[in-house]
């Protein structure tokens, strides 16, 4: 099993406190012999629509001397993450959880901000020390 991410209960509590459903801790993709574990799957009702949003989240936090080498690690990981869903469970939508402070850095970058655009990267952007979640960009 892979280890949990610095941040990963603080996005677990963001989420929750926005009344998603942690449906799986990590969540679990197997494709023949190749297995993935994603950091969260998690289930909300929308009322409106009657029915059910379902997501997964693969937590980062941006922590390492490199930003750009976490950016590529987490970009080749969503990117196989998110070909392994459209196999399995098509329903369900990738999002990459990323610190605030690292988006308003980093990720204002304008390479950053076309790689996101190019690869139609969903983030998550979160607080850690208040454990919400601040923006989501679809």
């Amino acid at each position: 099993m892979a280890a949990k991410d610095l941040f990963h209960d603080a996005v677990k509590q963001a989420l929750q406190k926005e009344h998603w459903n942690i449906t799986a801790d990590p969540l679990r993709v197997k494709i023949d012999k190749v297995h993935f574990e994603i950091d969260l799957g998690a289930d909300k009702m929308l009322a409106a629509e009657k029915g059910e949003r379902k997501i997964a989240v693969e937590i980062k936090s941006f922590l390492s001397n490199s930003s750009l080498t976490d950016f590529h690690a987490a970009l080749g990981q969503f990117l196989n993450y998110r070909l392994a869903l459209q196999m399995t469970d098509i329903e369900r939508i990738l999002y990459l959880a990323v610190p605030l402070n690292t988006f308003n850095s980093f990720f204002q970058e304008r390479f950053i901000q076309e790689a996101v655009q190019f690869y139609q990267l969903k983030l998550i952007i979160y607080d850690p020390s208040k454990e919400v979640i601040t923006q989501w960009k679809d």
